[in-house]
This record gives structure tokens, C-alpha cells and sequence, in this order.
């Protein structure tokens, strides 16, 4: 057991362990930041080991192909969402443009040095806008206390890189292993506390693990780091009132975005002297320690304590989670991570997978039509069934409200599949064939007639307990599809959809690959110039620090010119 490897207890302080995990489970060794330690200072001193160089060189190369396929994705995302001059990222950036700082950073496209925070403000709002960039479930069996399942997104890499350009003296080798230990961090605290639970938004856990990664590519003292993870923690949590209601806002795709520029803002006051909140995650009066009491009363999501008179409950104690942080082998927390294979909000990717199944596996289907769609009915777990299964949701009137509807982007799917007018044979070349591009979400697409004729046609079923027991480790959806004449196409339970971390019939670089040139095809006029900015972050690992210093740069002027895709 992993517990025998830590200690019964899991007591050592922040020390390296390690373990081969038996059958298809990945080998690594960790640090591990016991409740009873000063996690926000551990926290710093892993960022800052992490990214020195203290424990070798000991990555797996699966490691190193998956961060660079998950920040290059995360790039072309957000270049296509400027392109087509989305609101947000448009507004933020031009924002930016105007905080010039000639020991800045930069945004996409321009080689004008503006105040980091700024820029990697306007460069994460680009990434998140099209929902469309990696997912993280915060689920990982294989470590004890690490299965809380928190969302999360890969929104968090221009930290790295505005770092790099404030330094001028990072190479693409260290810039991907501080994307990893960015990832590591926020993906851990997504494996022991559920922000969601306590209706906070998910991006917090991103801005802690910004503030300790820049702060340690800008040589910040551990002190300073656990000092701007205060602060963040204590002065800047957003709740999920970003994100209700049936038509979304602006807020929720810049979330992650507003979160680090805050996180950063931080840390950038911490190394000027400003001091802030110590030992945050033991604080009885931060998020943590507030929401999963650790002392003075049981730990209750539904009914937190909160008398003033209950002082061992508001007193000394430890943080209600262990943290352990990979350093060495093939278990990152990237390597859990999800890809988004299109556009689509990450918990409908098993009805979509089951949905190409039916049209690659029925050629009835697919030559019926449309109109020969009687029913499809979708059984899911919560949280899908009750956030994009939500019948209220089959009349989206925005981007962001549409790609959060179930109804919607199945549609919008089987309408791109018939208009087709052939289905390949293969679910790699189907998913390639049929994939959501940021058009399918246009005011074009929003209002069109075929796609919203199926609306009525789609029922919601939740999965009950079978299906809620089966999540986060996979993304449980059955479809159950019938055609006017009785017959009936069942796809099963469907868990590890092509782009899910577990899957493992995908050929996800070839998958990818098009979805890079598919978005790339709207920013850049030439294919040889989408191949050419994509090979550079592919091959990120082997750049120069000035190459890293210019790698978000390209001719802005000479863009393709596209109407507001809103």
C-alpha cells in the first residue's frame, strides 16, 4: 500500500518518497506535504526544487510529450479566439497594450513588453475562451486523500512564459518543466479539496500554483512565495456566482485569467516587501480550514460550524488534506489530464464518443437523416446531468451558454455528421471528420433551424448511483438512440472517451495534430505558416531562452481578417 511507502501516518515532513505502482499505473517519486505542515511553504520550496534542478533529470519522456502537447494546444486555442475577435480575450489584451513595461512581458502576437500580470491576463482569457484547452478531474486512486475531484483547466501557461520573458534566461527545457510543476500543484490541490463542494470557483488552485511558479523563475525566497499564496488565497477567492444562470458572461471564460493576474500581483508585491497571510492552508479562517473543519466539530460539506464561541473549531490545527507532489518518474499530474478533441464542454465527451460510435458502427443512421431521429436520450452522472444536462439549457442564446448545453452540442454534432454526407469507418478519422470548430458555437450555428429541431427530441436521464460512483475516474454516459420505426442503437456505458487520459484506442497526436491546423487555419492565411509556429511549440523543449523569449510572436498585422464570430 502507498500509505506503507509514506508512513502509516503520512508524518515525515516534505520529504522525497517513491513507489512502483503495480499494473497500468505510472512509476514516480514525490514530496510529501503532511496537514500538519506549512504546505504553503512547502508548496514554495517544491516550485522552487522543482524548477532548480534539485532532483534531476529523472522525467519520463511521456511526461515531457504531454506538456508540450497540452501548452501547444492551449496556444492555438486562444491565437483562433483572438483571431476571430472574441470579446474578452479582445478587450483584455488591448488592456494590456496599455500598461507598457519595457521589462514586461508580452501578449499574443505583438513583441510590445507591457506588465506581466497584464499580459498573462490577456493571453489566459484567450486560451479558456473556447472551453476547448485540457481538463483536469482531480482524481488519482493511486494516492490516498487524492480523489476529491475538483475541476480544472491548462489555462496557467503564460505564467511560465511572461516569466521567461521578464528574465530573458529561461530555455524551453526549464519552461516545460515549470509548466509541469504548475500543472503538478494545481492538479494535486484539485485531488484533495473540491472547490466546486463549496460553490468556489475552480481556478483558485491555478492561482496558488501561479504565484509559486513565477515567484520561483524570478528567484523569489520561499518566504515571499507562501507570503503571495496568502495573499491570493485570503484577498482574491472567486465564487461560482461567475458561472450561474442559464446565459454565461464574459466572467466565466476569463476566471482563471482575472485569478492570476491577481496571483501574480501577489507575488510580485510579496518580492517588493508587501508580507502577507503565513501557513494559509492551516488558517481556521481560510477557505480550507473554513469549509472542512479539521478541529472542534466533524467536517460536514452541508452544514459548516460556524459559531464564534466554538474557539477550538476557530483555534490551531492541521489543513484537512496531505499533499503529494511528483518529482521524478512517469506519474504528473499532467499525465492525468484530458484533451478536448474540438469544441465542447469536457462532460459531454461520452455522449459525444457514443454518438460517433453510432454513426461509424450504424451506416443506417447516419443515411437516415435527421428526420429519422425519433429520440436520443442521454443517461449521465452528476455533476453533467445537472449542469449541461439541464433542460433549461436547450435554448442557449450565447457562445458560452451553448457550449455548456448537452442538447446543443450533440446537435450541432449529428447535424455536421449528416450534412456530411459519408461517415468514415474508423472513430479516429470520424472524431477528425466531425469535429466542433469554434464556428459550430457562431450566432450562425447558435440559431440554426436543423440544429435546434433536436432539441425536443433529447431527454436527460441521471444515471443514479452507478453512473455518480464511476466519476471522476471516467465520464459514465450512455446514449440510447431511437429511430422513427422502432429500432434502437445503445451505446452502453461509455467511460474513457477518445482525449480522456485512460483512453487508450485513440491516436491522439494524429487527432491533435488536426485540431491544431484546424485552428490554426484561422489565424494564419498559409499552411506553411500554421506548420511552422505549431513545430516551434512542439519542439519548445529544444529552444533557446530567446527563442522562448519570442515564441508567442507573429505579424499581427498580417492575420487572416474575420468578422466577430459573436
Amino acid at each position: 500500500m502507498l500509505s506503507k511507502v509514506l508512513g502509516a501516518a503520512w508524518q515525515p515532513s516534505a520529504r522525497a518518497v517513491g513507489r512502483l505502482l503495480a499494473g497500468n499505473t505510472r512509476s514516480f517519486a514525490a514530496v510529501v506535504l503532511p496537514a500538519d505542515s506549512n504546505q504553503a511553504l512547502g508548496i514554495a520550496n517544491y516550485a522552487k526544487d522543482f524548477i532548480g534542478g534539485k532532483y534531476g533529470d529523472d522525467i519520463d519522456a511521456s511526461v515531457w510529450e504531454r506538456i508540450e502537447q497540452f501548452h501547444t494546444d492551449s496556444v492555438m486555442c486562444g491565437i483562433s479566439a483572438l483571431a476571430l475577435k472574441t470579446n474578452a480575450p479582445t478587450v483584455l489584451r488591448e488592456e494590456a497594450l496599455t500598461y507598457s513595461d519595457p521589462k514586461g512581458a508580452t501578449v499574443f502576437g505583438s513583441s510590445a513588453k507591457c506588465a506581466p500580470e497584464k499580459a498573462i491576463c490577456a493571453n489566459a482569457s484567450a486560451v479558456r475562451e473556447w472551453d476547448s484547452n485540457g481538463t483536469v478531474f482531480g482524481y488519482n486512486p493511486n494516492i490516498p486523500g487524492h480523489t476529491a475531484g475538483e475541476f480544472g483547466h491548462n489555462d496557467f501557461y503564460p505564467v511560465v512564459m511572461a516569466a521567461a520573458q521578464v528574465t530573458g534566461q529561461i530555455d524551453g527545457k526549464q519552461a516545460l518543466l515549470a509548466m509541469i510543476a504548475l500543472d503538478e500543484i494545481r492538479g494535486r490541490l484539485a485531488e484533495v479539496f473540491s472547490l466546486k463542494s463549496y460553490k468556489i470557483d475552480h481556478v483558485v488552485h491555478g492561482a496558488i500554483a501561479s504565484a509559486a511558479v513565477y515567484g520561483a523563475l524570478l528567484g523569489a525566497s520561499a518566504e515571499q512565495i507562501e507570503s503571495a499564496i496568502g495573499m491570493t488565497v485570503a484577498h482574491y477567492v472567486p465564487f461560482r456566482a461567475i458561472r450561474a444562470g442559464k446565459q454565461l458572461s464574459d466572467s466565466k471564460g476569463a476566471s482563471a485569467a482575472l485569478s492570476t493576474e491577481a496571483a501574480v500581483l501577489s507575488m510580485r508585491r510579496a518580492m517588493r516587501g508587501f508580507v502577507g497571510p503565513k501557513d494559509i492552508f492551516r488558517n481556521p479562517e481560510a477557505i480550507f480550514r473554513f469549509f472542512e473543519p479539521t478541529t472542534g466539530t466533524a467536517a460536514s460539506q452541508n452544514s459548516v460550524d460556524i459559531a464564534l464561541v466554538n474557539k477550538v473549531r476557530w483555534g490551531p490545527g492541521p489543513s484537512p488534506f496531505n499533499i503529494v507532489l511528483s518529482h521524478s518518474g512517469s506519474d504528473f499530474a499532467v499525465c492525468g489530464m484530458h484533451f478536448k478533441l474540438g469544441l465542447y464542454e469536457h462532460q459531454s465527451a461520452g455522449a459525444l464518443e457514443a454518438i460517433i460510435y453510432a454513426l461509424v458502427h450504424n451506416p443506417d443512421f447516419a443515411a437516415g437523416g435527421l428526420g429519422a431521429i425519433e429520440n436520443i436520450n442521454i443517461v449521465a452522472y452528476e455533476p453533467a446531468f445537472g449542469i449541461i444536462g439541464d433542460p433549461a439549457k436547450k435554448d442557449p442564446k450565447s457562445r458560452q451558454s451553448a457550449d455548456h448545453s448537452m442538447a446543443f452540442i450533440v446537435s450541432r454534432l449529428l447535424v455536421k455528421a449528416m450534412k456530411s454526407g459519408k461517415v468514415p469507418s474508423t472513430m479516429d478519422a470520424a472524431w477528425i471528420e466531425f469535429m466542433l470548430s469554434p464556428y459550430d458555437y457562431g450566432k450562425d450555428a447558435l440559431y440554426d433551424a436543423e440544429t435546434r429541431s433536436l432539441f425536443p427530441r433529447i431527454t436527460f436521464e441521471h444515471g443514479g448511483a452507478e453512473f455518480d460512483a464511476k466519476y471522476p475516474d471516467g465520464i459514465p454516459t450512455q446514449v440510447d438512440i431511437t429511430l422513427k420505426g422502432g429500432k434502437k442503437i445503445s451505446s452502453g456505458m461509455v467511460m474513457y472517451p477518445s482525449g480522456h487520459a485512460r483512453n487508450t484506442s485513440a491516436d491522439l497526436k494524429k487527432i491533435l495534430e488536426y485540431k491544431n491546423r484546424m485552428l490554426g487555419d484561422i489565424v494564419f492565411a498559409e499552411r506553411k505558416v500554421v506548420d511552422s509556429f505549431v513545430g516551434r511549440l512542439v519542439s519548445m523543449k529544444s529552444a533557446s531562452a530567446a527563442e522562448v523569449g519570442s515564441l508567442y510572436d507573429f505579424d499581427w498585422s498580417s492575420i487572416r481578417s474575420h468578422p466577430c464570430i459573436d
